[in-house]
């Protein structure tokens, strides 16, 4: 993997030496993707395109925050510990709680410049979809958000990952059992599911259905539901094979139980904008 793209000249005051992470530039990348995208759907949909980079600003303002907001929430001992190491740390960009306060700031943003919330949150929904799927290039090339041990040919070993898919550290931070025959087999490296991949394969997917079907006939805001359901049910599966330590309902993630409410909103009010056949034809 290749966490660290390089590092900044030494010769830069204050910035010297400080390592240009492959997160941080698919991230930004990520961002970028989504002004992009948004801006053509704003313009095919009628509306100001050059508006989607502020909204951009402010998702990107609601990401960061409530990424770490959230990633704090699940390790209160280490905030406990060391408060400035906890908050200010380089890691700990959390999907879901930089979706929820960005979704809020958007959706203020998108209140003030007096836009029409559906037709810009359908602009969203394929911007959304690619841009998860280029941050989770990040997570892949970092060596983050890995899933649990596997054997099959499917599998990849993250040596230098964040953290390394190393037995101990399996056991011991997300306590999973591992076999002791891919410990024989594999050594104290072993290789587990990459669940980045998934993610990168079936957003790429959402956003390919996303766009096929943004000629829809049915209300503002379809879309974006459509997109939030899909996406929810997408979380929810590739959340199995995850290597995760907060299984606080069974077997059952706080991110799974976040992805069925979102899936489950997004299905009851695209079934509630959904127009009938006829009615769509005559609209």
């Amino acid at each position: 993997m290749y966490p660290i793209l390089f590092r900044l000249p030494e010769w830069l005051p204050l910035a010297g030496g400080a390592p240009i992470t492959s997160f941080g530039v698919m991230m930004l990348l990520a961002f970028v993707t989504a002004g992009h995208v948004l801006r053509a759907e704003m313009r095919g949909k009628g509306l100001n395109g050059e508006w989607a980079w502020d909204l951009v600003f402010m998702a990107v303002l609601g990401g960061v925050i409530g990424a770490k907001v959230y990633y704090v929430f699940l390790d209160l001992p280490r905030l406990a510990d060391d408060p400035l190491g906890a908050i200010f740390s380089r890691g700990g960009m959390v999907w879901y709680g930089g979706f929820l306060l960005a979704t809020a700031l958007v959706v203020y943003r998108i209140r003030r410049l007096g836009l029409p919330l559906g037709r810009v949150a359908d602009a969203a929904a394929p911007a959304l979809a690619i841009s998860y799927a280029v941050g989770r290039v990040g997570c892949f090339l970092v060596g983050d958000d890995y899933g649990r041990p596997t054997d099959s040919w499917v599998g990849v070993a993250f040596p230098n990952g964040a953290p390394p898919s190393r037995a101990a550290v399996l056991e011991h931070q997300f306590g999973l059992s591992v076999d002791p025959a891919l410990i024989e087999k594999y050594g104290d490296v072993l290789p587990v599911h990459p669940t980045q991949l998934y993610e990168i394969g079936l957003s790429t997917l959402i956003f390919v259905a996303l766009r096929t079907m943004r000629g829809h006939r049915h209300g503002a805001g379809w879309l974006f539901m459509a997109w939030l359901a899909m996406a929810g049910a997408e979380r929810f599966l590739v959340e199995f094979f995850r290597a995760k330590d907060d299984r606080f309902f069974g077997v059952l993630t706080l991110a799974q139980m976040i992805s069925l409410g979102l899936a489950g909103v997004g299905l009851v009010w695209a079934a509630k904008l959904r127009r009938p056949r006829g009615a769509a034809a005559s609209a």
